[in-house]
């Protein structure tokens, strides 16, 4: 009976995905008409067979979507999937190279929307480089993204069979933790200065799909800065970082030391992979599942 479920919800899935397809994409005689994340629509005479990725986790998305071979240019840290290191290099997201981009003769340039000075994207504006906005706030935004940009690369079948996958993986995580009780928790983006992240958010969708409680959902900022005395006052049940430390630990030295931190009494640290978790690419399922057992561990401790 679960096996026939789990049929029947990813063929659910399937004609979801299809629907917004057709729904999001219209192509005549060869031309690509798409809305991007910031409601502009964007076509194209033909499918892009020179494409420059302005962040890793797009490098990521557009080889997913089937794409990878038509990016000729990726910014800084575009080291995934393999091949990507290959890729010549067109500056970081936030200071690019635009005379080397220029060069490279892109007919697609991809933005992550965050990341990139309104500035420098309007000197490719001027020079009539199209523009593709992705700033995905929740996980199921990432298939919709890689069906979009399957559609500009023309690899479809690739960029739908990707979607499916992430989409259903969703899915299952979404029905595996939907009645967990709730874990209050703290997410430490970065030790000094002490950054965390908002409800807008992409990982503040991963911990609710996990049954977490961000304890600073509400602030208005994406990436807020915030005090330890803040902290200690919401005193979390979990404290959860990744391992981009740049001391090589994971930053987390301060609040062991408070020992009547309810995270710190029962030992609650999850320490993530930050390739996973930190960027919104496909691999930010395996960080969800990730951060979900590491929930599931802080609830065990209830029981003890």
């Amino acid at each position: 009976m679960a096996g026939a479920h789990r049929q029947r919800q990813h063929r659910g899935i399937i004609r979801a995905l299809v629907l917004f397809f057709c729904l999001a994409v219209v192509e005549a005689r060869g031309a690509v008409r798409v809305t991007d994340d910031r409601g502009s629509s964007l076509e194209l005479e033909a499918p892009a067979k020179r494409i420059v990725s302005l962040a890793p986790n797009i490098t990521e998305l557009l080889f997913a979507a089937g794409a990878g071979g038509r990016v000729v240019g990726a910014s800084e840290f575009s080291d995934y999937p393999a091949a990507a290191k290959a890729i010549p290099r067109i500056g970081s997201s936030s200071h690019l190279d635009l005379e080397r981009i220029v060069q490279l003769k892109p007919d697609l340039v991809v933005v992550w929307g965050n990341g990139t000075p309104e500035l420098q994207l309007e000197a490719l504006r001027r020079l009539g480089i199209p523009l593709f906005y992705t700033e995905p706030r929740r996980l199921e935004d990432l298939p919709r993204t890689m069906l979009r940009l399957g559609a500009l690369a023309g690899s479809e079948p690739r960029a739908r069979e990707a979607a499916a996958a992430f989409s259903a993986r969703l899915s299952e995580l979404r029905s595996r933790y939907a009645d967990r009780a709730p874990v209050r928790l703290f997410w430490q983006v970065w030790a000094h200065p002490l950054l965390t992240i908002s409800g807008r958010h992409i990982i503040n969708d991963a911990i609710r799909l996990c049954g977490g409680v961000n304890i600073f959902a509400d602030l208005p900022a994406l990436v807020p800065s915030v005090s330890i005395e803040a902290v200690i006052a919401a005193d979390p049940e979990a404290i959860v970082t990744t391992d981009a430390s740049a001391d090589g630990g994971d930053g987390l030295d301060q609040w062991r030391k408070l020992r009547w931190l309810s995270a710190t009494k029962h030992g609650n640290f999850i320490v993530l992979d930050a390739d996973t978790i930190d960027r919104a690419s496909p691999r930010i399922i395996d960080g969800a599942a990730a951060l979900c057992g590491g929930l599931e561990s802080v609830r065990a401790k209830r029981n003890r």
